[in-house]
């Protein structure tokens, strides 16, 4: 990306303001969610079946994310606009939705990850 592309309207990608709390919690701009993040959840809940989502708070690095996680443990990560954007869309779909910061992420997740990398390992990837 070149020096001035970041100052063009309408081209590139949009960045989102730290909240007012930046300088206590050391937030930065962050890009934020748009209509691809929203179509790759949409995609997700309606191919599997058992999903869950988990809405994670904003960080210092990145901003509210929506975690889906499908029966076997499959999972995706997308940026949301809020936290209550990220329950409504669970509940347009009939997902049960849970605040990750206080139940964590499920074990499902970790174990479908350590699978893959199990798989990739064998396959010398």
């Amino acid at each position: 990306m070149g020096f001035l592309d970041r100052f063009r309207r309408g081209t590139g990608t949009r960045m989102r303001r730290p909240g007012k709390d930046a300088a206590r919690t050391g937030s930065t701009t962050v890009r934020a969610s748009d209509k691809v993040d929203e179509q790759h959840l949409h995609e997700f809940v309606g191919a599997r079946r058992g999903v869950e989502g988990f809405v994670e708070p904003r960080t210092a690095v990145s901003d509210v994310t929506l975690l889906l996680v499908a029966h076997d443990g499959e999972w995706t990560r997308r940026r949301v606009p809020s936290v209550q954007w990220a329950h409504d869309f669970a509940n347009r779909h009939q997902v049960p939705s849970y605040d990750a910061a206080v139940v964590g992420i499920p074990q499902r997740m970790r174990d479908y990850n350590s699978r893959q990398k199990q798989l990739r390992k064998e396959r010398g990837l």
